[in-house]
């Protein structure tokens, strides 16, 4: 009563809250903080307020305003609404929506979930906290308690108290005093001290989908510091789940609350993206539905809701629109009819989908729909040996498009695998194994298993364009171009073919041809975004750096991309606007938008940070991550020229000398004749204080083609430009082409 009698004082009284909200009912306290739900007179409706406690305010006045910023920038519907923060000093409140319902803490009690319920929950979860984590914001403290179900059965995700942003370097630490997770949702690595991560937030979300498909938590007799305890220590995988929940869903839940963060998912969208595939197995086909908001919940939350009366009444109202709606337009009939016919599941459909989806394969929203109709094929029939090899291409182009996350690589190994075993005579398996072998560095070994795969089916697509892609990266080009007729003479109409033709002129420096064919590829499919990307790369060869610059936003306008978001970045800094390539490179990097994992793109924003005032620590931790990014390249790839002249300039501009030097002079050797290896080789021995060299490293890099216009808006050339034994290279260089 005392803090409810502090809390309906008058701002002159106490300089607190306006004096138009009229504090009715204690909702909840948690460690800092009280929640009450008030009546704000000037809007006519119902909020929740949240004060700090008094004895917390003198110690934490900035963390209640500090939680309504973080709050306030989460768009996603499944995060509550702030309204305004009201008072001063530390006699501040958060003003916010005020969210009704049970807590999923309650929902549990009942008892174990159906599967359906339980999926459908935390693919909520998941899909919300996938944009926190892409803004950079971890919940640090997602537990039952802190998740509402609403009456329609829509999750609302309270209390970012604890959230932050995610310290990528991890130079904080915590210790356990400071914890205040409930630790049978906390990861183990939390425990030990770590502050919260976005993997610490998918180990929670497992904790949460274990107790739900299990009916109790792990180690459910132990409380308080021996549940601390048995968390930090246990090393082994959780249980099984009953032999009632699908093997993927329990993988996918041991994967999520593995003791190593390294073995999670990486991100909140895997986990959303692995419980989609199964909720279209087990989820029955809606009713019509009102609202457009994603992963609607199905009517068994909503019944163990109780919907109160008022609310049910304003749903039936819902209902006689939606009828209003549909007599006004045979359109809306037709397309909630659809969603309200049950179509039964069909192998051959499913598989024919699945393969369809394959047929526009760069695009990344067709690899996700691949996987989805290959895993729903395997779930009914695990032996099937097509599905098991479309599942592994799928899951390889993945490997490429989340920045060779080896995780994908390895499954597609798996999945490869499988499908050879269940029919070794099946060409598509062939094909698989030969993708993985590409891209597991075994060159050799992969050509042999495309030209198993195209003895067994001549006309395979996915096979022809393998072998071309082996072909072009061993350089046979005349074999490349060969195979590369032969497919077009046969499938005129794929456009990845017509890709691979421009990519192989540009290969060769002919940078016009290459412009006409990618322009052939956005004619014939404009959703395309690759082909935006390369035939920017063309346009920028040629000089022509305003048309790049145009097609990158056409692109961007279709589906932003990684691609697009480094080409756009090299433009911008190819024109001088550094800060603005710092800001394209970023989004490159992103996990939502970009691809996190790819070294290039971590060297791109590094070499924009360099030109941004006060952002050198920051372009040298940019480069070390691309550097580590790259090791295990050069690894798998000990010859790989173009690794070694990457590496060489990553640690130039890092400041490591000798390492630079070494790995120059092994890229050279194992490629002397590519211009864009000369290039970095030339700006290598520039940044190490060599110009005599970086002069014939230029001379060499124009001799096999590289684009003068490129060399002379090189901002880390500048100085070398101004040097009298430049400007008589390129006089030697016109009276050569005057010959």
């Amino acid at each position: 009563m005392e803090l409810l009698d502090s809390l309906r004082q008058t701002p002159s009284q106490d300089d607190t809250i306006s004096g138009h909200y009229e504090v009715r009912r204690l909702l909840g306290e948690g460690g800092f903080g009280h929640v009450f739900e008030a009546w704000d007179a000037k809007l006519c409706r119902s909020v929740a307020l949240k004060r700090l406690k008094p004895q917390a305010d003198v110690l934490h006045p900035e963390k209640l305003i500090n939680e309504a910023r973080l709050a306030a920038s989460l768009k996603h519907a499944a995060f509550v609404r702030i309204f305004a923060i009201e008072g001063q000093g530390t006699g501040q409140s958060i003003v916010m929506e005020l969210v009704e319902g049970q807590t999923l803490g309650q929902f549990m009690h009942s008892g174990k979930a159906d599967l359906q319920a339980a999926l459908d929950i935390a693919y909520q979860i998941a899909d919300a906290m996938d944009e926190a984590h892409a803004m950079d914001l971890v919940h640090g403290d997602l537990k039952p308690s802190n998740l509402m179900l609403e009456a329609s059965g829509k999750v609302r995700i309270l209390d970012f108290g604890l959230a932050r942003h995610i310290d990528p370097q991890a130079t904080q630490t915590t210790t356990l005093c400071d914890l205040q997770g409930t630790i049978a949702y906390m990861a183990p690595e939390r425990l030990m001290g770590r502050l919260p991560d976005t993997r610490g937030d998918v180990y929670a979300l497992g904790a949460m989908l274990y107790e739900m498909l299990a009916g109790q938590r792990h180690f459910a007799h132990l409380n308080g510091l021996a549940l601390a305890a048995a968390h930090m220590q246990a090393t082994e995988p959780w249980p099984d789940l009953p032999e009632s929940v699908p093997p993927t869903i329990n993988a996918l839940v041991r994967a999520m609350t593995a003791h190593d963060p390294a073995e999670r998912p990486r991100t909140m969208r895997d986990v959303r993206e692995a419980i989609e595939g199964q909720r279209t197995l087990v989820m029955p086909v809606p009713a019509l539905v009102v609202d457009t908001v994603p992963a609607k919940p199905p009517a068994s939350i909503a019944i163990r809701l109780q919907v109160p009366v008022k609310r049910a009444m304003l749903a039936a109202g819902a209902v006689l629109v939606l009828g209003l709606g549909a007599w006004q337009g045979p359109g809306l009939v037709n397309s909630f009819q659809e969603r309200a016919t049950a179509t039964p599941y069909s192998e051959a459909t499913s598989m024919q989908a699945g393969m369809e989806a394959l047929r526009a394969f760069d695009q990344e929203s067709n690899q996700q729909l691949a996987i989805k109709h290959f895993t729903t094929v395997l779930a009914h029939n695990p032996a099937n040996a097509a599905a098991a090899a479309g599942l592994s291409l799928a899951q390889t182009l993945r490997y490429l498009g989340d920045g060779r996350d080896e995780t994908w690589l390895q499954r597609a190994d798996a999945s490869a695998s499988q499908a050879l075993a269940s029919d070794s005579q099946l060409a598509l398996a062939h094909v698989a194994r030969s993708w993985v072998l590409e891209f597991q560095e075994q060159q050799d070994a992969a050509l042999q298993a495309a030209t198993s795969a195209l003895n067994l089916d001549p006309k395979n697509i996915m096979g022809m364009y393998g072998k071309v892609r082996l072909l072009m990266k061993a350089k046979k080009f005349d074999l490349a171009n060969a195979a590369l007729a032969r497919a077009m003479q046969m499938y005129p109409q794929e456009r990845v073919f017509n890709t691979l033709r421009g990519t192989i002129l540009f290969r060769q420096g002919d940078y016009p041809g290459a412009e006409q064919v990618f322009r052939t590829s956005i004619n014939m499919d404009p959703r395309a975004v690759t082909s935006y990307a390369y035939l920017n790369q063309a346009l920028l060869r040629q000089g022509r750096t305003d048309e790049a610059l145009q097609v990158l936003q056409q692109g961007l306008q279709v589906h932003p991309n990684w691609e697009l978001y480094t080409n756009l970045g090299t433009s911008l800094f190819n024109k001088g606007d550094y800060l603005g390539a710092v800001k394209a490179f970023e989004e490159a990097v992103s996990e939502k938008k970009g691809s996190p994992g790819n070294y290039l793109l971590w060297a791109n924003l590094a070499d924009a940070q360099r030109w941004v005032p006060g952002q050198n620590e920051a372009s040298r931790a940019s480069y070390q991550r691309a550097i580590s990014l790259l090791k295990p390249w050069l690894q798998r790839s000990p010859n790989d020229a173009t690794v070694h002249s990457r590496m060489a300039l990553y640690a130039a501009y890092a400041g490591f000398k000798d390492d630079a030097l070494r790995h120059v002079m092994q890229a050279l050797a194992a490629a002397p004749e590519l211009p864009d290896l000369r290039f970095r080789a030339a700006l290598t021995h520039e940044l190490t204080g060599n110009r005599g060299q970086a002069l014939v490293e230029l001379s060499q890099a124009i001799k096999f083609g590289y684009p003068l216009n490129l060399i002379e808006s090189a901002p880390d050339l500048l100085t070398l430009r101004r040097d009298n034994r430049y400007q008589q290279l390129l006089i030697d260089i016109e009276r050569t082409a005057k010959r």
